[in-house]
């Protein structure tokens, strides 16, 4: 395993069956890489893709100890160089809405699930002196009512993202976090429907007067993933066409 090159150590992506997790995954098989994904649902596109292959671990990340043994499963069977904590779950909610439940289910997926996951697959980052981690946040910790749960866990995942970075720094491991704006995918889509008024204003809040597409979000994640990509640690990339730099609040 420590002979390895980063290019043929595997990427594990999390929340993969549709949208940002999905196009990461494509994206990352069609540059070549061995990627496993990890959910409940099985992808379409198993197999090979590309020069590359995508592989699936099936995997509830917000049972008890699910994450934790499914990290130690793929740190036994693979060489994993890269890890993606792109799962996550919304629980809408103000602060006299937000509830125990709420915190619990928002908190398991988004935060302790990619704990798990780092806990599991770092030793053997560490033994081969390489390692790239992605957490995907959200525009949303700038400022967002009706989103305690998700803003805070969101907002952790970035705290989580610096301090884990000054940790492994010395290993030869980055850790970086992006922050999507406004992504059409299916959830979005279904909340904002083509053509409606409610999507209109949402794209009207976009400096650059649309929504982002999984593939935006996928190529910025991508580029922390490069083994190249040595130097930046730490860092959160704001992908949302300008609305963290705008006050709008468009997500």
């Amino acid at each position: 395993m420590s002979a390895l090159r980063p290019e043929e150590q595997i990427a594990v992506v999390t929340g993969a069956s549709a949208g940002i997790g999905a196009a990461l995954a494509l994206h990352l098989a069609g540059l070549g890489r061995h990627v496993v994904t990890l959910q409940r649902r099985r992808p379409e596109f198993v197999g090979p893709v590309g020069p590359g292959r995508i592989d699936h671990l099936e995997v509830d990340l917000m049972a008890p100890g699910a994450a934790a043994e499914a990290g130690a499963e793929l740190a036994r069977r693979h060489a994993v160089g890269y890890l993606v904590n792109n799962a996550g779950v919304n629980r809408p909610g103000g602060i006299d809405a937000v509830t125990d439940e709420d915190l619990e289910a928002v908190w398991k997926l988004n935060v302790k699930a990619p704990i798990a996951l780092v806990q599991a697959l770092l030793p053997g980052m560490r033994e081969r002196h390489f390692g790239r981690i992605v957490s995907l946040s959200s525009r949303a910790v700038m400022g967002k009512t009706s989103r305690i749960a998700y803003v805070s866990s969101k907002a952790g995942l970035i705290g989580l993202t610096r301090s884990l970075a000054l940790e492994v720094a010395a290993d030869g491991i980055t850790v970086n976090a992006v922050a999507p704006g406004p992504v059409a995918s299916e959830l979005f889509d279904n909340g904002h429907p083509p053509g409606s008024d409610k999507r209109a204003q949402v794209i009207r809040s976009v400096p650059v007067q649309r929504v982002g597409t999984p593939q935006d979000i996928a190529l910025a994640v991508a580029f922390f993933l490069a083994p190249e990509s040595s130097y930046i640690t730490g860092q959160t990339l704001f992908v949302c066409g300008g609305v963290s730099i705008s006050g709008s609040g468009g997500q």
